[in-house]
């Protein structure tokens, strides 16, 4: 077992899967020689070669087209969109086309790509280099959408999305890439797509979140303890399908429920989490659903002021976590 970062997980895991399976490809600007705006396929063009590991044009509409057809023609295509705020010209391919194709043609054809994608604020990237994209893709049936926050279900979840015989849409928080790391096992392994998995026990109130917010909902949750709130953390991991089993488990067990996300909150994943608990939950909680989010803004400010102002913080969710413990 290695200690990784994000990225070194998910540059390891494409190295596998396209070492394991020839028909797994992959697409995106400058993915070969330079690797990657983050360097997340470096060397993989050196070890297969261009026409495994291929540039394309600066038109996500044409790499998630391109990847498509791959896909319902055979081939395994991971499709690299070098940040989420460029996501947008490929939605026909990706909502209006690739999550149809099983239902559109009674299950004659499949569409197994996956749809690398890196999102997330708090790396001084402004308005087009900061967006959370999920909730578009989370809203579309025919879509998985995973949301790894950690090397172990960086790998888990991108294998599973790799041999998925649907699309994927794999997102992964830039923040997270060499600042979070952890143990990696050498040994191929796979996290079930659908799954969440509580990172912390509790028994006073449960936090669900994903992505970046993960790791700022544990701090918040050690500095909660010193003060005698012992917070259960839920790593959601999945977008789309959400498990909601877990998810109603851990809020009816404490009866408290805090939901945070670095997106913006209205008609979002939190919206959907707290549906789900309010349906399966109300009569076990005592207290109201929470939810913790930035404000309600177009843009990820630039300033860095503005920025941390805008983003959820380890000190605000402590503060929201007290206000929630006391009622």
């Amino acid at each position: 077992m290695a200690e990784q970062t994000v990225i070194e997980a998910v540059r390891q895991t494409m190295l596998a899967e396209m070492k394991r399976d020839d028909s797994v490809i992959v697409l995106g600007e400058d993915v070969g020689s330079r690797g990657g705006v983050f360097l997340a396929t470096d060397g993989l063009v050196e070890e297969f070669g261009e026409n495994r590991v291929i540039d394309t044009p600066l038109a996500e509409s044409s790499i998630c087209g391109v990847a498509l057809g791959a896909a319902v023609n055979g081939m395994r295509p991971i499709a690299e969109i070098q940040f989420a705020d460029f996501v947008w010209p490929a939605i026909n391919q990706l909502v209006g086309e690739a999550s149809k194709v099983r239902y559109g043609t009674n299950g004659v054809k499949n569409a197994p790509m996956t749809v690398r994608v890196p999102y997330g604020g708090g790396v001084r990237g402004g308005l087009y280099h900061s967006q959370s994209i999920e909730v578009l893709f989370a809203h579309t049936p025919g879509l998985s959408v995973v949301a790894p926050a950690t090397p172990y279900d960086a790998k888990g979840l991108l294998v599973s999305a790799i041999r998925s015989n649907d699309p994927v849409i794999v997102l992964e928080h830039k923040r997270t890439y060499r600042l979070v790391k952890g143990d990696v096992p050498e040994e191929n392994y796979s996290i079930p797509i659908g799954n969440a998995e509580i990172k912390r026990p509790g028994s006073d109130l449960s936090i669900f979140t994903y992505g970046l917010m993960l790791h700022y909902s544990l701090q918040a949750a050690e500095m909660a303890a010193a003060s005698g709130v012992n917070v259960e953390i839920v790593d959601l991991r999945t977008l789309r399908p959400l498990d909601e089993e877990t998810i109603a488990e851990s809020a009816s067990r404490t009866g408290k429920a805090l939901i945070i996300q670095e997106d913006t909150p209205a008609v979002s994943i939190s919206s959907e989490v707290a549906a789900i608990i309010g349906e399966k939950c109300f009569f076990d909680l005592d207290g109201p659903i929470t939810r913790l989010g930035p404000p309600e803004i177009p843009p990820m400010p630039f300033s860095p002021v503005q920025e941390a102002a805008f983003m959820p913080s380890p000190e605000k969710i402590l503060d929201a976590i007290n206000k929630l413990a006391q009622i």
